[in-house]
């Protein structure tokens, strides 16, 4: 604008003085007016900024114009080139991350679904959830230093699938940006080149590494026939050290006038086959030399024949020795030549067809030795044999091997393999079946039985295999637990019957059958428990573990069983309520009635005191019959009282060192007079016992007491009671013999049962306790109680005690 108005400035000074000169001639030409004069002036000043303004309007709009055009171009540039950017980073093989500040970041590009690279931006952005734990480190602590510091960065990341991305992070004035970029497809082209290459440079290597190992000369020649190459073995055949030395020193493995035809025969023909004969090591030897001419040299190799020779004679022993073999098969095997000529068989094959020999020596066709069977009647007649014949031989004609089943007049059953051979011809292998058929029809008769009887057993059963699937059941489950006809399947699994078994039970074990079928105990332990339905009914079930990992489930209706047990059960309880009632009902009675016995008895020994006044004869005799009346009532409360103590288990045994002979005479005393009066005698015999033993002294005399008490009831007048102690082991035995009538076998069986008396051959009737206590004390004592009796034998009682009781038992009922 300072330009501008310069040059206007200059065009009004220079418009002002050409206005004036021209206002001067003006004036002078035509005498005009000073008014006029500056009028005119004016209009042509006017006019003249009018002018150079348009001038420098016009100048200005064609450089704006220009200006314009090139900002557009400039524009339509910039619009390309953000184009090709937004297709290169939209490419397939590249992804792009870009951060603007503390904006949020923009994705751009893809990757190959291959590379294993999640497509979502979210799931893209968290590294840690498609990387590989130190791979997403290592790129977190990239990326956070790239855009803290701009410090730029080249890594190799790995993805959880194994693929190998590489991320290139860098810096600019507002952005931070990262790059990754699949190796597969940005350097495929150099990979496959350089993998062609390594594999080219590896099988060169290898094959010469190979022909080096080869016991067979071999060379290289160059364009001008010099070798260039040999290996070890071309090498040892001209005895040089090593390959270089016979390269080297020009060493020739063959003879001049055969390398010389080789020359000739190149000149028509690139390869040379022929037996050329040459001295190796001092011997001559015969090579199959194949030598093959190219453009830049030839190669060659030499194969002695004598190692054809060995091999061949190696090969034929094969052969014999696999005849061998299969001679000694008893599978019948049969081998015919692409001739259909008989070329091997074995013993079994003549055995089974029962053959001559002679015949099979002479190579038969196979036609002919099938119509030689046919004719011996050994193969079964075929409706159309010519027919039957012709596709069996069509096995010649085959690729794969065929099968047959032949069944035979005699009732033999074969299986017929024809396999054809590579060189023609075809193996022939016959195995008798028979006895296989007939255990597989016996087998499958016994699992028939078995079916049958499982699906008739009241008992339910179910078996799983190791995958949870049913192999099979039998009715009596489905009934048992009323699953519907619809889930009985043979591949149902077992948590499908849980859900439809569960409502059924009041207390489902499907859970523990679920456990034990699908789970992976190493112990498999078999178990068993029992389950009520909600019907009532009570199932015992059993867990058996099969082989093979299967699983069996046994269900039995035991309902009525336990029904009957619960019954019994009451029944026990009722009785055992009633017999404690009974004991408590005489331990209580037992115990009133002690108190007024022992008023009477001692009234009864009060009256007959001389103290007291003279009793008549007949007084005092009723005064001995309510005394002695009263001591036995006493003594009989005092007998339920100790069973009554036993039975509480509360009684306690007060064990002490025991003279066996002072109480075994504390016993007798207590019985004198009542055998004085009936005129029995007692004889003692304790000698053979020991002094003492450890027991309690009480009881022991209490036993004592009623065993003689018992012997003098059942002794007749004037009889005889033996009462004897000894000895035996660790016990000592207390035998106490009467000479009475002896015991039936029915007293004997209820001898020890309380409140049973008997009162055949016995004086007086008791209350039947006095057995039963002493079986109840001897039993506290750890002892044990025998009768031996008989009639005419009279009745022993034996009674053991241990010298030295270690413990306390209960007293038996």
């Amino acid at each position: 604008m300072a330009s501008l108005s310069l040059l206007a400035s200059t065009a009004l000074t220079r418009f002002a003085a050409a206005q004036e000169q021209a206002s001067g001639d003006l004036r002078s030409a035509f005498s005009l007016t000073t008014v006029e004069v500056i009028q005119l002036s004016i209009f042509a000043g006017v006019m003249g900024a009018a002018f150079l303004s348009a001038v420098w309007l016009i100048r200005e709009r064609g450089r704006t114009a220009a200006e314009n055009a090139d900002l557009k171009n400039r524009v339509a540039e910039l619009s390309g080139a953000l184009s090709r950017a937004e297709a290169l980073l939209n490419l397939r093989d590249q992804r792009i991350i870009v951060w603007h500040g503390s904006e949020r970041p923009m994705v751009l590009g893809d990757l190959p679904a291959e590379s294993g690279v999640p497509h979502e931006r979210a799931t893209f952005l968290a590294f840690g959830r498609w990387l590989t734990s130190r791979s997403a480190s290592a790129l977190d602590r990239a990326a956070a230093s790239l855009r803290e510091k701009g410090a730029g960065f080249d890594l190799v990341v790995e993805t959880r699938e194994g693929i190998l991305l590489e991320v290139q992070g860098r810096k600019s004035a507002l952005h931070s940006i990262i790059r990754f970029i699949s190796l597969s497809t940005v350097q495929a082209e150099n990979a496959r080149l350089r993998l062609e290459h390594q594999r080219l440079q590896a099988d060169h290597e290898s094959i010469l590494g190979l022909v080096d190992a080869l016991d067979m000369p071999f060379w290289l020649r160059d364009e001008a026939g010099r070798l260039r190459w040999v290996n070890a073995a071309y090498a040892r055949s001209v005895e040089a050290r090593e390959p270089t030395a016979a390269i080297h020193e020009g060493r020739e493995l063959l003879p001049t006038a055969a390398r010389m035809a080789l020359e000739r025969h190149h000149i028509d023909q690139p390869i040379f086959r022929e037996t050329v004969s040459t001295v190796v090591g001092g011997d001559r030897c015969v090579f199959a030399v194949t030598d093959f001419a190219g453009p830049h040299g030839s190669a060659g190799i030499a194969l002695d024949s004598s190692e054809t020779d060995a091999l061949r004679r190696e090969y034929e022993s094969a052969l014999r020795s696999h005849a061998d073999t299969l001679d000694q098969l008893t599978t019948a095997v049969s081998i015919f030549d692409a001739d259909q000529k008989l070329k091997f068989y074995n013993q079994a094959f003549q055995k089974l067809w029962a053959l001559d020999a002679g015949f099979l020596d002479t190579g038969p066709e196979n036609a002919l030795l099938l119509d030689r069977l046919r004719s011996d009647g050994k193969l079964a007649e075929q409706p159309e044999w010519r027919r039957w014949k012709e596709q069996l031989l069509s096995a010649y004609r085959a690729v794969e091997p065929q099968e047959h089943w032949w069944h035979l007049p005699d009732g033999r059953t074969i299986r017929v393999v024809a396999t054809p051979q590579p060189k023609g011809g075809v193996t022939w292998v016959f195995e008798n079946l028979t006895e296989k058929i007939d255990l597989e029809s016996r087998y499958n008769a016994i699992v028939q039985v078995q079916s049958e009887t499982l699906d008739n057993l009241a008992e339910g059963v179910a078996v799983f295999g190791p995958d949870g699937r049913m192999r099979l059941s039998n009715p009596a489950f489905r009934t048992l637990w009323g699953i519907p006809e619809k889930l009985i399947d043979a591949d149902i699994h077992i948590s499908i019957l849980k859900a439809a078994c569960d409502p059924v039970a009041i207390k489902s074990p499907w859970g523990d059958f679920v456990a034990a079928v699908t789970g992976f105990d190493d112990e498999r332990r078999d178990s068993h428990g029992r389950t009520e339905l909600i019907n009532g009914t009570i199932l015992h079930h059993a867990i058996v573990h099969l082989p093979n990992g299967q699983v069996m489930l046994t269900f039995v209706d035991v309902t009525d069983s336990v029904n009957v047990e619960r019954a019994l059960k009451e029944k026990n309880e009722a009785l055992e309520k009633a017999d404690k009632l009974k004991n408590d009902f005489v331990q209580h009675v037992s115990y009133e009635l002690r108190s007024p016995l022992t008023n009477i008895i001692g009234f009864t020994e009060l009256l007959a005191l001389e103290t007291t006044g003279p009793l008549n004869p007949r007084q005092r005799e009723y005064v001995d019959h309510v005394g002695s009346s009263s001591s036995l009532l006493l003594t009989v409360v005092n007998d339920i009282l100790d069973l009554a103590t036993v039975d509480a288990g509360i009684m306690e045994l007060e064990i002490a060192e025991v003279e066996i002979r002072r109480i075994v005479n504390a016993a007798a005393d207590l019985v004198a007079d009542r055998l004085r009066e009936h005129g029995i005698k007692l004889e003692i015999a304790v000698d053979a016992a020991p002094v003492s033993f450890h027991a309690d002294e009480n009881r022991i005399r209490q036993i004592l007491y009623n065993l003689l008490s018992n012997a003098a009831n059942y002794a007749p007048d004037g009889g005889k009671i033996m009462l004897s102690a000894k000895r035996e082991g660790n016990a000592v035995v207390f035998r106490i013999h009467d000479n009475g009538p002896g015991m039936s076998p029915e007293v004997l069986q209820t001898i020890f049962k309380r409140f049973e008396p008997s009162t055949k051959g016995g004086r007086r009737r008791g209350a039947g306790l006095g057995l039963s206590i002493v079986k109840s004390f001897v039993e506290l004592h750890g002892g044990t109680v025998e009768i031996d009796t008989g009639p005419g034998r009279g009745t022993a009682v034996l009674c053991r005690f241990p010298l030295a009781p270690t413990g306390v038992r209960a007293a038996a009922e």
